[in-house]
């Protein structure tokens, strides 16, 4: 961390002046431990999974979305697809357990069920299921490791589950769902009352524990938001930057970080989500984000949107273009 900061330092330009992007360099080099910092090999893992609370009215879509969006991920015509070729990121659709799926070319199979339970009527699924999942993202971070990705995005696709992330940001946090509950992909006032309902009852049956975060995952989340979890806990145990992307992946975050404290430093907040608690899980996770755009897309799309960002700040750090070079004195700390 000190070699990459006097690195920067080193460069002719006002100290600390690209901030962030500045500070996540020094970030990855203390991780890696490594101050010539590559990041040129990337991933994105896209987990797909379906989620029973949608009985409730909870979305302005249906399960069949989250196929047609997989099998777009496949082809690389969804929406993040577009984006990832841009940062030159390839994109990994995973399948998680989307509802009565019979798989495609292109989208990994990781099933652990076939979509979740109705978290209004009981938990989304087993502890061994949740544990699964979660074991899940971690043998595709040592996959990606292995294959010499340096950087990898993480990202989700399924229909409801912002519902099932408030559920699990609401215990976590111990606040009320009502100010953690956003309309997700355009939910109309009276979508967002059941929303809101639908979490409350999903709490109050199932009686998840603030103090176990797997015992929070199987009971009001999600198969997706279990896999991220075991993402992030990997990337800090194989010291692999991963990217955050919105609200879906921060509360699977927050997770990890609570399971594992040390594996936030693994950790880059790529944006803040523009759902309501998208700023609060930030503040929780100590992360400031590089993009502030009012997103809330999904699929890894934010995480994929910094890319360049680094990139261009790489540019800058690895240019040697130094004040010595230029014949001139380096700036100096001023009280």
């Amino acid at each position: 961390m000190d070699e990459a900061r006097k690195r920067w330092n080193s460069l002719a330009k006002p100290l600390g002046s690209l901030g962030l992007l500045e500070d996540t360099i020094v970030q990855i080099a203390a991780l890696t431990g490594n101050v010539d910092v590559d990041l040129s090999r990337r991933a994105l893992l896209v987990f797909c999974a379906d989620n029973g609370v949608v009985a409730q009215g909870v979305t302005q879509s249906d399960s069949s979305v989250t196929v047609a969006v997989a099998q777009a991920l496949a082809a690389g015509e969804s929406t993040v697809c577009h984006m990832a070729r841009v940062a030159r990121c390839q994109v990994i659709p995973v399948d998680m357990g989307i509802l009565d799926f019979p798989g495609a070319p292109g989208v990994l199979d990781r099933r652990v069920r076939n979509g979740t339970a109705d978290i209004t009527q009981g938990p989304a699924m087993s502890r061994e299921e949740c544990i699964r999942a979660i074991e899940v993202g971690m043998e595709l971070v040592r996959e990606q490791k292995s294959a010499g990705v340096s950087i990898l995005a993480a990202g989700e696709m399924g229909i409801g589950n912002t519902t099932t992330s408030s559920a699990v940001v609401s215990v976590l946090l111990g606040r009320p769902p009502k100010e953690m509950t956003g309309r997700g992909a355009g939910l109309s006032d009276q979508g967002l009352r059941r929303k809101i309902a639908a979490i409350e009852q999903a709490v109050k049956i199932n009686t998840p524990d603030a103090n176990d975060p797997v015992d929070v995952l199987s009971k009001v989340g999600g198969l997706d938001l279990a896999a991220l979890c075991g993402v992030y806990l990997e990337g800090g145990s194989y010291r692999l930057p991963v990217l955050l992307d919105g609200f879906i992946s921060t509360a699977a975050a927050l997770c990890a970080v609570r399971l594992r404290p040390e594996t936030s430093a693994a950790l880059i907040a790529s944006h803040v989500s523009a759902e309501p608690a998208g700023a609060l899980l930030l503040e929780a996770l100590g992360k400031k984000p590089l993009i502030t755009a009012q997103m809330r897309l999904g699929e890894g799309s934010g995480a994929v949107a910094a890319l360049p960002l680094l990139d261009m700040a790489l540019a800058v750090y690895s240019s040697g273009h130094t004040f010595g070079k230029m014949g001139l004195e380096p700036y100096t700390p001023q009280s």
